[in-house]
């Protein structure tokens, strides 16, 4: 028996596909990268973006079509608005929410799967069933890069955003299970650990004073990285402006393995649009923010993410977009046109920004972006760095890798084995979005 899974959206589905494939391992499933060969097929979809929605259509149908001829059971979990899940119920033979993941090998028994005793958990509490899917142990994919869920769910209902909706409130997962993660991963020589959370600096608040604060949990991580001569970096994604406090960038600062970089979604420069889109945060809160981690790390990298085009946007609007990102010089944004999602608030308002003029904004913010990123990059020319190095690169002959600010770096070397290791690379030419060095050292204490 065989099984493929084809995933979907962000770093949190990517992390609950490794939970996904610990409970098939532990049927006796086998993993196999060539979907033809599977006798299981699922996806981890992502309701968050139409693109995403429409590439699972395209694939259930192909695999629908292929059960004329092949045993074949198909399941689909994620993110997953209640109408697409409609929809789901009639295409796929298994619909489930990643809660319940434990109940999934129990599913699989009324196809004629035979599952091991201890894998099925039945009767539990829907208020469990997060806490128990938290307890199954991924199955990491890779060797290097981790990814912790610390929360589930979200409860700002940003108007133009289908989380709340498809992961429900927000559920802090017991920190003692986070850090005891993240010792684990340490212990085995992991380099790069990711938190999770649609909104990680609200981490513990639901929770009424009986767990710890998110700055609390960083103080905690970083005190393994103070006791241990392995080096490795911890990033989070993604905090919200309203509650990204002081004490967590105090943290940061403090501590070695708490990487020097923050990912700080604004979505717009115009207040008038933050409160169309229920941000509950404005630019001025946003650019004191911005003025703690200029003031206590001075070397951090900033990403953000942007939407252009949002329901009613001016064009006044748009350059006050503009003008933030020039002036709060982001290394990277993820710039995304709007589009409507069902379920969400502003799907009844009037998607009224012509598409053409989406795209225009959408190349000038891509083209300010450059101009930014690029003149950060010029400044590492001639200095040594310490990347990991995360895969070859498309250029024959070279290496791909991240500094831990998570700018891209390659360098001429064809030794694998370097792959996953910290090295240090001294810089040699630069462009807007990635730099290109040489390889200086392979210091064994540090990588």
């Amino acid at each position: 028996m065989k099984y493929h899974l084809v995933t979907l959206g962000c770093q949190m589905n990517q992390s609950d596909s490794e939970r996904v494939k610990r409970v098939l391992d532990g049927m006796g499933a086998q993993w196999t990268e060539d979907e033809h060969e599977a006798n299981i097929i699922g996806i981890l979809a992502c309701s968050v973006r139409q693109k995403a929605i429409d590439k699972v259509y395209s694939k259930i149908a192909a695999w629908n079509k292929r059960k004329a001829s092949q045993n074949l059971i198909t399941f689909i979990s994620g993110c997953i608005l209640p109408a697409d899940k409609q929809k789901f119920l009639t295409l796929f033979d298994i619909v489930f929410a990643m809660r319940e993941l434990p109940q999934f090998p129990q599913m699989l028994s009324h196809y004629g799967i035979t599952t091991p005793a201890g894998l099925v958990s039945d009767n539990l509490n829907p208020k469990d069933e997060i806490n128990f899917f938290w307890k199954v142990k991924p199955k990491y994919n890779s060797s290097f890069e981790a990814f912790i869920p610390i929360q589930n769910g979200c409860d700002k209902f940003c108007s133009f955003c289908a989380v709340p909706y498809t992961r429900g409130r927000e559920v802090s997962r017991p920190s003692s299970e986070i850090v005891d993660e993240v010792k684990s991963l340490v212990e085995k020589g992991y380099r790069s650990i990711t938190l999770l959370g649609q909104n990680v600096n609200s981490y513990g608040l639901d929770k009424k004073g009986n767990e710890i604060s998110f700055a609390q949990l960083l103080e905690q991580i970083g005190q393994i990285g103070e006791t241990t001569a392995h080096r490795f970096w911890v990033y989070f994604t993604s905090p919200h402006p309203r509650d990204m406090g002081r004490d967590v960038i105090e943290v940061i600062a403090r501590y070695k393995c708490l990487a020097k970089q923050i990912h700080l979604p604004i979505q717009s420069g115009d207040d008038k649009v933050l409160i169309k889109m229920n941000r509950k945060h404005s630019v001025k809160k946003y650019r004191e923010t911005v003025s703690a981690i200029r003031e206590l790390i001075p070397q951090a990298t900033l990403f953000t993410d942007i939407i252009v085009g949002f329901s009613g946007e001016t064009d006044e609007q748009f350059q006050n977009t503009r003008q933030v990102l020039k002036e709060f010089e982001y290394n990277m944004a993820y710039i995304a046109m709007y589009s409507k999602r069902p379920g969400a608030a502003s799907y009844a308002w009037p998607d009224d920004v012509d598409l053409k003029v989406k795209k225009e904004r959408l190349a000038i913010l891509s083209a300010d972006l450059a101009e930014v990123s690029g003149r950060y990059n010029a400044q590492l020319l001639g200095k040594e760095v310490s990347v990991l190095v995360r895969d070859t690169d498309r250029k024959q002959g070279y290496l791909s890798a991240q500094t831990e600010g998570k700018i891209t770096v390659r360098f001429a070397s064809e030794d694998k084995s370097l792959i996953g290791r910290i090295v240090t690379v001294k810089i040699t030419s630069t462009t807007n979005f990635s730099v290109e060095g040489e390889l200086v050292e392979v210091n064994e204490m540090a990588g």
